[in-house]
């Protein structure tokens, strides 16, 4: 099998082959159809997050993440090879695959949470992912049935996907009821988009500071789109709405647009944050207080929410977010694009 690698942080991904792996006990081996590139692959890549207020980088080799690691966490494949004791799947089936995989044996695992677990084995992030012709999933029920969806579209939804689904999830009633913030209008921001509408909300008041993210925010159904960089960007923010805004969910979190999200919500408002980008938190305490807010992370989604997600996709005919298709060999450079701001939408990498 042929793999790209981190064998260095913010350097080139290596090219590697090796012996295309057996399957053992209830492992499956798929042959990659396709493999989306996320921000949190481009973090990886980098070698850490920004924590802010002079505490510098969390730094992934301080985590423990291995080096080499074979990125991608949004992956669909064909089920080539079976392990003895794997069920419910047969060579040939097309699968996307639950990349949030726990320890299966803690108290978050038991109770399906294993995006939560302490010692996660993420495909991509704690072993090897998607950036490859062939992966190995230790049990058949991480493999979900696209029941006919392309892999190209698919792929996007085992990380962009379920992520913002389940951060639309935690709106609650509001989401039908009044419009919302959404920071952030790059491929996440364009797949809350499609996924709230799916999902019966009232309206989204997308925030972002590059014009064509706005502009593609706008085609895809934003009540109104605002630059977060405009010196009056709360109020524009706030006009948009018509009326008091409970709910923004930063799918970028630096401290700029936390800062953002914080300020146009109302009292006993709900500020949910998804993104990864980096930096300290930058309100003032009390005031967390004094508005008597709730500030939730979100991270991933749990594997019955990523059956909900395909089943509400493939039940409302969801259009797919744009997609650049590239062949795998210039994983690399998809990296340095993302990085530069160039892409609307999410890249797939095809083997």
């Amino acid at each position: 099998m042929k793999s790209f690698k981190v064998s260095d942080f913010g350097q080139p991904l290596v090219e590697v082959e090796a012996p295309t792996p057996e399957p053992t006990g209830s492992e499956v081996v798929l042959k990659v159809r396709a493999a989306g590139i996320c921000h949190t692959d481009l973090h990886i890549w980098e070698g850490g997050y920004e924590l802010g207020h002079g505490r510098g980088k969390l730094s992934l080799k301080d985590r423990g993440i291995p080096l080499p690691i074979t990125l991608g966490h949004e992956t669909v494949g064909e089920v080539v090879a079976l392990g003895p004791e794997a069920r419910g799947v047969n060579v040939g089936d097309v699968r996307l695959v639950y990349s949030w995989q726990g320890c299966g044996v803690c108290e978050l695992c038991k109770r399906d949470q294993e995006n939560l677990c302490l010692t996660p084995r993420f495909l991509g992030i704690d072993c090897d992912g998607g950036y490859a012709d062939h992966i190995v999933v230790r049990h058949p029920k991480y493999l979900i049935d696209l029941k006919g969806l392309a892999p190209v579209v698919a792929a996007p939804y085992g990380c962009s996907g379920v992520t913002t689904y389940s951060a639309l999830k935690k709106v609650g009633d509001v989401l039908k009821e009044e419009p919302i913030v959404i920071i952030g209008a790059g491929g996440l921001g364009l797949m809350a988009l499609t996924l709230h509408k799916a999902m019966g909300g009232k309206g989204v008041i997308m925030v972002d500071i590059d014009a064509k993210k706005r502009e593609a925010a706008k085609k895809a159904g934003a009540m109104a789109v605002v630059d977060g960089n405009a010196p009056d960007a709360r109020q524009q923010i706030i006009d948009s709405a018509g009326m008091p805004l409970h709910v923004a969910i930063d799918l970028v979190c630096s401290e700029q647009t936390a800062a953002i999200g914080f300020d146009v919500i109302v009292q006993g408002g709900k500020l949910i944050m998804v993104g990864l980008f980096g930096g300290g938190a930058p309100w003032a305490l009390p005031l967390i207080t004094f508005k008597s807010v709730t500030i939730q992370g979100s991270l991933d989604g749990d594997l019955m929410e990523m059956q909900e997600l395909i089943d509400l996709v493939r039940r409302e005919k969801i259009a797919p977010i744009p997609i650049t298709r590239r062949p795998l060999k210039e994983a690399t450079q998809a990296l340095i694009d993302l990085k530069d701001g160039k892409l609307i939408g999410r890249t797939v990498l095809t083997p």
